[in-house]
């Protein structure tokens, strides 16, 4: 279980701290929730405890391991398909994962795409959600201001 102050990665959400831990009874069951604050933007998330484990949250990567993880983001981009729609499951699949090396790989192939060619409406969507999710985290852990972060990862890929 984790702590209040704890730092956490909700899959497909990003990463935040745990503010508090509550009590809330939906829809007649009493459940208890982490209440996660987001440091990008003004999100709070509630997930319940006795699912975290099987949702997939887990602590944020530490400090050193930016370093990597700025190392994927530089290095040549994978082999995609040429079809936009299996490009789309294959990078959905990678980001429910919620691994961070696997975050930044969609990061780094979906905008590498975007300067070559457009990318779809739903691709754009999930490009702007998996950087997010890579920059809540790299702000977590290297404890630096959004800005920072996102001059570190456009300069990385």
């Amino acid at each position: 279980m984790y702590a209040i102050g704890d730092k956490i990665v909700y899959p497909m959400h990003g990463a935040g701290i745990v503010e508090k831990i509550e009590e809330k009874e939906i829809l007649g069951e009493l459940r208890k929730y982490y209440v996660l604050k987001v440091p990008c933007g003004d999100m709070k998330i509630m997930i319940p405890v006795d699912t975290s484990d099987a949702i997939g949250v887990r602590n944020i990567i530490s400090a050193e391991e930016i370093e990597h993880i700025l190392a994927v983001l530089h290095a040549a981009s994978s082999k995609m398909p040429d079809n936009w729609n299996r490009r789309y499951r294959e990078n959905m699949e990678k980001l429910k994962t919620g691994d961070l090396v696997e975050v930044a790989e969609v990061v780094r192939n979906l905008t590498r795409t975007e300067r070559h060619k457009k990318l779809s409406a739903g691709e754009k969507k999930m490009l702007t959600n998996a950087r997010q999710i890579l920059l809540s985290e790299i702000v977590l852990a290297g404890d630096m201001d959004a800005a920072s972060a996102d001059i570190l990862i456009d300069e990385a890929v």
